[in-house]
């Protein structure tokens, strides 16, 4: 059997981090995503629950590890159940996702 995957730029759009998934696509294929410290450079690339993804946010980086695929772009809060922040990345995990 195999493990559920999901492209890249469709969870960052589910996830919030990006307002379209056309920018999703974009910064994926720009290479300012890293999936587990290598760099993505397809937009379709797949990824699995555990996966741990760093996305630029402004001019600090944002670690979180993917928890939950999403049927749909929902609402933020979520959104925010779709990922976790990684303990350790330098960012306060209390603070606001991502819109």
């Amino acid at each position: 059997m195999s493990e559920a995957r999901i492209r890249i730029d469709r969870w960052l759009w589910h996830a919030r981090f990006y307002k379209t998934r056309p920018l999703a696509q974009a910064a994926a294929e720009a290479g300012r995503v890293r999936l587990n410290g290598a760099r993505v450079v397809k937009s379709g690339h797949g990824i699995k629950l555990g996966d741990v993804l760093t996305v630029p946010t402004g001019r600090e980086a944002l670690v979180v590890r993917v928890v939950a695929f999403g049927e749909r772009r929902g609402p933020a809060p979520e959104a925010r159940l779709l990922y976790e922040i990684v303990a350790g990345a330098g960012l306060d995990p209390e603070a606001s996702p991502p819109v």
